[in-house]
């Protein structure tokens, strides 16, 4: 038998669950094996109102240097947050240079939300991700980050099935094969995704919303997504544990007198669930 790897190529923040920190137990409690390249080091995710940052893109190399040395090749390999065009490339690099014909790329295009792009995103971040974006098999943007990589007008609700699918197809285009557009409001009480599979069929799925936000809800979608590809889990399938156990651990989290929000989501406490979910 051989154990399953996936590159995990994240911020490493130390405390308020978010990227690597909740990515790294949930690829592993699935049964695969996460090997972390740092893109840089936080005390705590900037949700806070301090941190400390150690910009890791002049290391990154040397990590895939002694990789190299060590002939290691990937089942999957994922990416989130990256602070730089460089590690934009960076990442198109590791792609081309650790992957073996099987290997499923799985970005997370971290761009903004809620209508807003982040602050540390300038327009040649922008078309680099797009760059990116072409060398995925999968792709999980929320709705802000789908509306920016195709141009389309953001509105918070109110969209059509049609006007999704014609982004959902938009973003095909762009290269990766497997989508799930994330965090779209459905009426009044729910939130859902658009989803497209290998095959080009485009699917709907929702959930009763929870109003209360905490970060880091992104990251552990795309955990559960990265590691049920790598697994062979059917992509429509995946979507909805994910989403199912973003809304378990969410609904632990509100147990706990002392995790607020900017703490992040309480996976932990549900992580037992996972693989019946």
């Amino acid at each position: 038998m051989i154990q399953k790897r996936i590159a995990i190529i994240n911020d490493v923040s130390s405390f308020g669950r978010c990227s690597t920190a909740v990515i790294l137990p949930i690829v592993s409690h699935l049964g695969i094996q996460g090997c972390p390249l740092p893109t840089a080091l936080f005390s705590n995710h900037t949700g806070y109102d301090s941190f400390f940052r150690l910009d890791f893109t002049r290391f990154m190399r040397s990590y895939m240097d002694e990789w190299h040395k060590l002939g290691l090749l990937f089942d999957g390999i994922m990416t989130g947050f990256l602070g730089s065009e460089h590690q934009i490339d960076i990442c198109r690099d590791f792609i081309s240079e650790f992957s073996k014909p099987q290997t499923l790329a799985i970005v997370d295009p971290v761009m903004g939300d809620n209508g807003r792009i982040y602050s540390t995103y300038t327009p040649r971040m922008c078309k680099a991700m797009k760059r990116l974006i072409k060398d995925a098999h999968i792709i999980t943007p929320n709705l802000t980050e789908a509306c920016f990589l195709t141009e389309t007008d953001y509105r918070p609700g109110g969209w059509h099935q049609q006007e999704l699918t014609d982004m959902i197809y938009r973003l095909r285009d762009m290269g990766a094969n497997q989508i799930v557009i994330t965090g779209i409001r459905m009426g009044t009480n729910f939130i859902g995704n658009a989803i497209m599979d290998a095959q080009g069929v485009v699917t709907f799925q929702r959930q009763q919303i929870i109003e209360r936000i905490r970060s880091g809800t992104g990251d552990v979608f795309a955990s559960v997504l990265g590691a049920d590809a790598v697994n062979g889990v059917p992509f429509e399938e995946s979507v909805r544990r994910a989403s199912r156990f973003v809304r378990s651990s969410l609904l632990a989290s509100e147990k706990f007198d002392n995790q607020t929000p900017r703490d992040g989501i309480c996976f932990e406490t549900a992580l037992a669930k996972l693989k019946k979910i």
